[in-house]
C-alpha cells in the first residue's frame, strides 16, 4: 500500500508518516524508483490501544461465607481495569474451591475465552489453586494477574492448606450425607 494510505488507515497526517518513514520506524518499507512509498501490508495491523482492550473479570471465594469479600474483590479489579482504561465486557464471581474442576461459570469463561483480549485476576489462585500453568500455556497472553506473589514458600504453603482444606470439607461433606442416608433408612425401617 502507499504511504497515504497508511496514513489514513492509523489516523495521522500523511506528514507524520512520512516523518515515521524517514526515521525508520515503520517495518520494510521502501520507496518505488519513482518516489512512492510503499508500506506492505503486514505492517497495517497497529498495534491495540488500551481502549480497545477487552477485558473480562473473574472473582471467586471459596465459600458463601465470604460473599462480601467476593464483591470487594471484583470491585477492586474494576477499579484496577479502569485505571488500565481497559474496556470491561464481563465480570464473572463464582463461589467455589479453587481445586474444583467443575464451576460452571469458569467453564463458560473458558469456552468464550476469545471474546476477551484479557482475563483479569487478583491473585493467581483466584482462578485456580493448581494447574495454573496450564492455563497459561493453553491461552498464551490471556490471563493477568494484578498480584503476583513474590515468595514461593507462600504460595506453596497456601496450595497446600488449600488442598487440606478442601479434602476435609469433602470427608465431613460425606460423612453428613452418610449420617443422613442412615436416619432416613432408620425412619423408612421404623414405619
Amino acid at each position: 500500500m502507499k504511504l497515504s494510505t497508511y496514513a489514513k488507515h492509523l489516523g495521522i497526517h500523511y506528514r507524520t508518516a512520512w516523518n515515521m518513514y524517514t526515521r525508520k520506524q515503520i517495518p520494510n518499507a521502501y520507496q518505488l524508483p519513482t518516489g512512492t512509498i510503499i508500506v506492505p501490508d503486514f505492517v497495517l495491523d497497529r498495534p491495540k490501544s488500551q481502549e480497545d482492550t477487552k477485558v473480562c473479570i473473574y472473582a471467586r471465594v471459596s465459600s458463601s461465607q465470604n460473599k462480601d469479600n467476593l464483591e470487594s474483590q471484583a470491585k477492586r479489579i474494576t477499579e484496577f481495569c479502569i485505571a488500565k482504561g481497559w474496556k470491561i465486557e464481563q465480570i464473572i464471581k463464582e463461589i467455589g474451591s479453587g481445586i474444583n474442576d467443575k464451576r460452571p461459570h469458569l467453564s463458560s469463561m473458558i469456552k468464550n475465552i476469545d471474546k476477551y483480549d484479557l482475563v483479569v485476576v487478583e491473585h493467581k489462585d483466584r482462578l485456580t489453586r493448581l494447574g495454573f500453568n496450564y492455563f497459561e500455556m493453553c491461552f498464551p497472553n490471556k490471563f493477568y494477574v494484578i498480584n503476583q506473589t513474590e515468595d514461593k514458600t507462600e504460595d506453596l504453603t497456601n496450595d497446600l492448606v488449600a488442598i487440606i482444606t478442601s479434602f476435609c470439607a469433602r470427608l465431613y461433606g460425606q460423612r453428613k450425607g452418610k449420617r443422613k442416608t442412615e436416619l432416613l433408612i432408620k425412619e423408612l425401617s421404623s414405619d
